[in-house]
């Protein structure tokens, strides 16, 4: 337990602040999810749009220091290459 008024604040701010994300990265898992499911029924044009919102998802998590800018890149990239896999077997 903290003893100084200083660190008794810090405590306070670092569970608003792991609150806060963790919801944001719940949030992302959960789009992800759902555009690899919309790709897997095979709605193409859906996944793409959802695509895009992942993407900024991503961005705004990497802004935020919730995931390092290399994961979110690493994790765009690959959800991409899911896409465009689908699109050519459906050529």
């Amino acid at each position: 337990m903290p003893n100084t008024k200083s660190a008794k604040k810090r405590l306070r701010q670092n569970v608003v602040i792991r609150n806060r994300n963790r919801a944001d990265r719940s949030i992302v898992r959960n789009l992800i999810k759902k555009m690899i499911k919309t790709l897997k029924e095979g709605n193409l044009q859906e996944a793409e749009n959802q695509f895009r919102s992942v993407c900024s998802a991503l961005d705004h998590a990497a802004a935020k220091n919730i995931w390092h800018k290399n994961t979110t890149s690493r994790k765009k990239s690959r959800l991409s290459h899911l896409i465009l896999k689908v699109k050519q077997s459906a050529n």
